[in-house]
């Protein structure tokens, strides 16, 4: 494991200890079992999520990097989602002994090796080589799971069969016929989880794309021209080779038809009709929907009250990332009146998770399962699949070296016993709802 020094059977025995005498606790046998994570090319000085971000800078177009890690406004709420994390300390346990430590996770009744997932990102083949392809495959092969993107490239049967992606995001218009038959076609492509965004009314104000000239859709302009010339790898590794396997790219998934190319003058009837999107909409797709049903960007305990009496499985508490309202409280600030507000619903977070801390925080104030965004797209973007697999390692071993440090063997074990919460600030803004 990354950082532990490696321990073999071969390893010389203290002084004074039998050839054939079992090793030392302090060697951490279990740990030294463990296999290695090694880092891709492009991530080899990256050491925890928040590298990624510099490592994708170099590789992206600006208005494409711009576009990924952008927030909105003055980027208010995407500050708060890091320092409320930071509010909160730890009160460990010590001398607990825990050799064996286990991070599964079960989820809507499927076990998981991890207990965070990958969050759902736009564009995100844009950013990497058939990005969503990318995500779902190396969230699979770690015992974790992606969500697929309604304003993905791909298309989303085509993530569903080749990658064995099970959840969909979905953002829907307000019009009931357009809700239902987009609900049929991800039903018909194998999805078994089905995530309404619905704090996505209208795109918040992110500046800095304006700045950057970036749009969409797509603007051919010199000053982009030059950004993909600028950035050569980017330009051959994802832009043509998309071109040339797969041809001009679409929006795949914002209604029932294939939408227009990500280069189209008229965007209008996919991107239409969030703003009318309402309760009974919602309703309608619970009540056609099968499978786990779960709205993501809730963030006051009415709201999640009114989800639970419509009948979903779950929420997702999230300000988007911040990106969208400036100044809306972060996840982690609300999430204790959330849960007061959830009953039997599965309460699941994203936004601002960067270390192995901010997930073991997360579970200890009541969610079952957490998700990361953009630094694993960071790692898609630089290193394809092995980045991403390098990324689930890094924050894993995180995890797995605090719950050592906490004294915990088991994620179940991570109660609120074992956080120290402030006096003043987050405390009251988890009990007030208030947001200075």
């Amino acid at each position: 494991m990354s950082g532990t020094p490696e321990m073999t059977e071969k390893a010389k025995a203290p002084s004074g200890t039998a050839p054939n005498a079992a090793p030392s606790p302090r060697y951490e046998p279990a740990v030294s079992k463990r296999e290695k994570t090694i880092a891709p090319r492009g991530l080899r000085r990256a050491f925890s999520l928040d590298d990624f971000e510099a490592a994708a800078r170099r590789y992206l177009p600006k208005p494409v990097f711009g576009y990924v890690a952008g927030a909105a406004e003055t980027g208010r709420s995407f500050a708060a989602n890091r320092s409320d994390f930071a509010a909160i300390g730890f009160v460990p346990n010590a001398l607990q002994g825990h050799v064996d430590r286990s991070q599964k996770t079960t989820l809507f009744g499927r076990q998981y090796d991890r207990p965070f997932g990958i969050a759902p990102m736009g564009l995100s083949a844009l950013a990497a080589y058939d990005g969503d392809v990318v995500l779902a495959r190396a969230a699979a092969e770690r015992g974790t799971l992606a969500v697929m993107s309604a304003t993905s490239l791909t298309s989303l049967e085509r993530v569903a069969s080749e990658a064995g992606s099970r959840w969909f995001q979905a953002y829907f218009p307000g019009d009931k016929d357009r809700v239902l038959g987009m609900t049929d076609r991800i039903a018909q492509a194998g999805f078994e989880t089905l995530v309404v965004t619905v704090d996505v009314a209208v795109n918040g104000n992110r500046e800095t794309d304006l700045h950057n000239g970036f749009a969409t859709p797509l603007k051919p302009t010199p000053r982009l021209a030059w950004q993909g010339i600028t950035h050569p790898e980017w330009l051959w590794n994802t832009a043509f080779r998309t071109l040339r396997t797969h041809g001009m790219p679409h929006f795949e998934n914002l209604d029932v038809d294939r939408g227009p190319p990500i280069l189209a003058r008229d965007l209008i009837r996919s991107f239409s009709g969030r703003e009318q999107l309402k309760w009974d909409h919602v309703e309608a797709a619970r009540d056609r929907w099968k499978g786990n049903f779960v709205l993501k960007g809730v963030l006051s305990p009415r709201d999640v009250e009114r989800a639970r009496a419509i009948g979903c499985d779950g929420v997702i508490v999230s300000n988007h990332g911040g990106r969208q309202l400036d100044g809306a409280v972060s996840a982690i600030s609300t999430l204790p009146r959330v849960l007061d507000a959830a009953g039997d619903m599965t309460v699941m977070l994203d936004s601002g998770v960067r270390r192995g801390t901010d997930v073991l925080k997360a579970l200890a104030l009541g969610a079952q399962f957490v998700f990361v965004g953009r630094p694993m797209l960071y790692a898609a973007a630089v290193a394809g699949a092995p980045g991403v697999r390098y990324a689930i390692d890094l924050l894993s071993a995180e995890i797995d070296r605090n719950m050592a440090l906490l004294g915990i063997a088991g994620t179940s074990e991570m109660t609120q016993d074992l956080l120290a919460m402030p006096d003043v600030g987050l405390s009251h803004r988890m009990t007030t709802g208030q947001h200075p």
